[in-house]
């Protein structure tokens, strides 16, 4: 079943590709997919998904074409301006004619196939003080996007009683809470950039910004990708000796509760 997943998400990699090559934008695959590049030529064996990621000029550009170039027969794209109840602060590109629900994701109202998360990388602050009230702003706004699962599966009482008054905030107030984390004043120049709602890592609160402006081709899966030119002080970075297989019992993938493919 996993291998079948894979099948599907290197198509939607080689869609993004071509998309991105046609069209000048730069990317990078990054996350589980990059560290599957490098120490196994493809896919992590028990990984079920796959990342790609922009720096936001390249998303925005990437997202101006994508419905005239994107082959609709096979794929769709969603984000949240365009996908009504869609909750995340990143795209998703999926296979037509596939399910792919994830446990507790069950009641969210968009269409829910096998996916490739596509991630916009916007600049923060470099003053440091500064740089922490972003990231303090980013986790309010990632809290408020998760509500919709939160009030649900949260464990304690309390905790899902603040999720659900948080889930009634209108689409367009949290829209616009989102569009206020992207920085207006030099965004294309800071050195440390993130995704802003996805948690940051404790190192620096973000990365590096020349680790997804540098890209260089990286072979995956017998395809040629972009991936990050220093792809060792990356790896470095996210996951330590990335080239030590992690034991057994940390190899995990989403749950799911309901599959379907083509």
């Amino acid at each position: 079943m996993l291998k079948r997943v894979h099948e599907i998400e290197l198509e939607m990699l080689v869609e993004v590709d071509r998309i991105c090559k046609e069209n000048n934008i730069k990317y990078t695959i990054i996350g589980g997919t990059l560290l599957g590049a490098v120490r196994h030529g493809g896919f992590i064996p028990w990984d079920d998904d796959a990342d790609v990621a922009m720096l936001r000029p390249e998303y925005e550009k990437f997202c101006s074409v994508i419905d005239e170039k994107l082959d609709n027969s096979r794929f769709y794209f969603q984000n949240m301006e365009r996908t009504e109840g869609y909750r995340w602060g990143y795209a998703k590109l999926r296979r037509k004619g596939t399910l792919f629900i994830r446990e507790n994701q069950e009641h969210m109202k968009y269409e829910q196939g096998i996916f490739l998360d596509i991630f916009p990388i916007d600049g923060t602050p470099d003053n440091r003080i500064l740089r922490k009230i972003h990231k303090f702003r980013c986790f309010c706004v990632r809290k408020i996007l998760w509500s919709q699962v939160g009030k649900r599966v949260s464990r304690s009482r309390l905790q899902r009683s603040i999720y659900g008054i948080l889930s009634m905030i209108p689409d367009n107030s949290i829209k616009k809470m989102y569009s206020g984390l992207i920085l207006k004043i030099h965004p294309n120049t800071s050195k440390v950039v993130r995704t802003l709602t996805y948690p940051a890592p404790k190192k620096l609160d973000g990365y590096y910004r020349r680790w997804f402006a540098e890209t260089a081709p990286i072979l995956f899966e017998g395809h040629e990708f972009e991936g990050v030119k220093d792809y060792k002080g990356w790896l470095s970075f996210e996951f330590g000796d990335y080239m030590k297989l992690p034991p057994e019992e940390k190899r995990k993938t989403h749950p799911v509760t309901d599959i379907k493919f083509i």
